[in-house]
Order: C-alpha cells, then structure tokens, then sequence
C-alpha cells in the first residue's frame, strides 16, 4: 500500500490519539474518506503501531493489503468491492458469475447479517476486530437497523469505521452512535504535489483540480478516466447552443455532475459569487435566476435515479436539451 497523503496521514494521527469504538467520517467526496477509514483500520489490527499509524511491515498489515486480514470486515456495495480488490463472499460471488444478478450498488443487508456473525466471533490474530462501512449511506434502512444494535453494543475489542460523502442521509440513530469527524481540506499545494506524484501532468493539475471543486481524488479520477480539460471548458459555452459532443462518451451520472457543477457557478455568479468549477470566462450569459432554480432542483431529482437502467442516449439527448432552455433563459 502506497503511502497516505500528508492530509490523510495528519488526521489518522489525530484520530488515533482519542478513544472510541465507532467513528464516523464524513465530509464531500474526494477528500479521501475511504483512505482514512482504511488507515485507521490498519492502525488499529496493525502489530506493531505507532502514533502515526500502521508499521506497514507486519503480517497483520500485509493481510490488509492484500485483501485478507480474518479479523477486518469490509461493508461496501458490491460494485465498489469490485472496483477496489475486495473479494465477495461465495455466495454472492457465484451469484454474478452465473448471471442471476448483477452487483449490487447498495450495502445489502445479507452483508450486514455476515457483518453481524462476525461481531460475535473471537479475534483471529488477538489485536481486536474491525468493522468498515463506506460508503455508509449506501445502506437502505433495513441494513442500517441490522448494524444498529451491534453499532450499540459491540463484543469484545470490535471498532467501526464508517466513511460517509452524505452522513446527511443516514439514520440519526447510526450518527449518534459516532465520534464524528469532519475530512479536512489539504492546503492547494498538497493536492498539487499529490497529483504529480500519480502522474498528473503540471500544466493539467490546476485545471483538474478546479473541476473537481479542489478535492483531489475526484482530480486523480478525472485525470485517469482521461478529462480533457480543454473540453471541460468549453462545456458551458456549448450546451448554450445545444451541442452535446462534449459529452458524448460520459456515463449518465458523470453527465448529471457535470451539470450540476456548472447549475452550481451560474447560481453563484447570479448572487455575487466566483464560480468554483469553471472559469469566469468560461461560463454563458447570465441567464434567469428562476430557471437556473428549477434546472437545479430537477438535477437534483435525476441524480437520484441515474444509476437506473435507461438508455444513455436518450437521456443524455433529454439532459442537454434542459440544459439549453436554462441556459438561454432570459434573466
């Protein structure tokens, strides 16, 4: 495992200095919530840790690394276990080989039940047991109830982490049950040196950087899924005229944050504000406050269903041609 950012290696400093057995971490995405609730885990089965964290040599952090530590449960929809190296359990696993069904996109509450038997049983290596959850507002409210009795009383050394990008939307209950802790922004030259350091090119840092709102691993993504970031800025510009080539190629969802962030300058620069995602020169005419207020609302209800089975184009095709009627709205 390579080395935590320094902002990430600041907080689990920080949070491994105070007590507790259940920690929620939450802020916006791309802070990094999932690395910091990985560190702290580390540190917590870790054999020999330090006030900084995990040694990163012991066999307990090799087990971590590679996936197969017996005392370190991961609760995550299966699409991100997937995504991240982490194996399903045989049940699930034979379930998507043999086609009858595709990978979940919530914490199922099956997970939760293993989850669960876990709790209960007695460490492997003897450094205690961990339960982490991310993304936490992944799980419906069935699966919630499910964790919140063993989130209450928990056997033996059993510590949870759950890493939130929407803590709004778990159950009060859950939250209270949590030492909260907010993710810490990293400083613009933090992020720009981590950035270079995974291969990000200088000259396209500052520009990723800003459409990804300054947080950096949504910047690190952008730059792996191949962002033009000349396309990124003449975005704006045309879907005014209605042209949809920029995003052409782009997943539903990543369609919808797009528009989202660019709803979100428009209103900003309406109401005094400087843009935050594109640059000033980038952005249309001003258009009308109210239709840039229903354009955001309606945005807000379509990211809820976008990850839904419809055809791409079509609703690409319907995204654009709302974004085009918002856009030339007379102010």
């Amino acid at each position: 495992m390579t080395a935590a950012p320094t902002w990430i290696a600041m907080q689990t400093r920080q949070l491994l200095a105070q007590q507790g057995h259940a920690w929620l971490l939450h802020g916006p995405s791309g802070l990094g919530q999932y690395r910091l609730a990985l560190e702290l885990a580390r540190a917590w089965l870790c054999d020999r840790p330090s006030g900084a964290g995990a040694c990163g040599e012991c066999p307990s952090c090799h087990a971590v690394d590679v996936r197969g530590h017996t005392d370190l449960c991961v609760l995550m929809p299966e699409t991100i276990m997937l995504e991240l190296g982490w194996p399903l359990g045989e049940k699930a696993q034979a379930e998507i080989d043999e086609k009858k069904r595709k990978p979940s996109r919530e914490i199922r509450v099956e997970a939760l039940r293993d989850a669960i038997e876990f709790a209960q049983r007695t460490s492997g290596r003897g450094q205690g047991k961990v339960v982490l959850v991310y993304p936490a507002e992944r799980m419906n409210a069935v699966a919630a109830n499910a964790l919140l009795k063993t989130l209450e009383e928990p056997a033996g050394e059993l510590r949870f982490v759950l890493a939130s990008e929407a803590a709004h939307q778990l159950l009060p209950t859950i939250r209270s049950r949590c030492l909260g802790h907010t993710m810490i922004w990293p400083e613009a030259a933090e992020a720009t040196s981590w950035l270079q350091q995974h291969g990000v090119k200088p000259t396209e840092v500052a520009a990723l950087l800003r459409a990804a709102g300054g947080r950096p691993d949504d910047a690190l993504g952008y730059a792996q899924a191949g962002l033009d970031t000349r396309t990124w800025s003449q975005l704006p510009k045309s879907l005014a005229r209605g042209d949809a080539g920029p995003l052409a190629n782009w997943p539903p969802a990543q369609a919808v944050d797009a528009l989202s962030k660019l709803c979100h300058d428009l209103l900003a620069v309406k109401s005094g504000a400087a843009p935050r995602f594109f640059a000033s020169g980038d952005l249309p005419p001003a258009a009308s406050f109210a239709a840039l207020s229903e354009w955001s609302r309606e945005l807000v209800r379509t990211a809820r269903t976008v990850e839904h089975p419809f055809n791409a184009g079509l609703m690409l095709e319907n995204l654009v041609s709302r974004a085009r009627l918002a856009l030339n709205s007379r102010p």
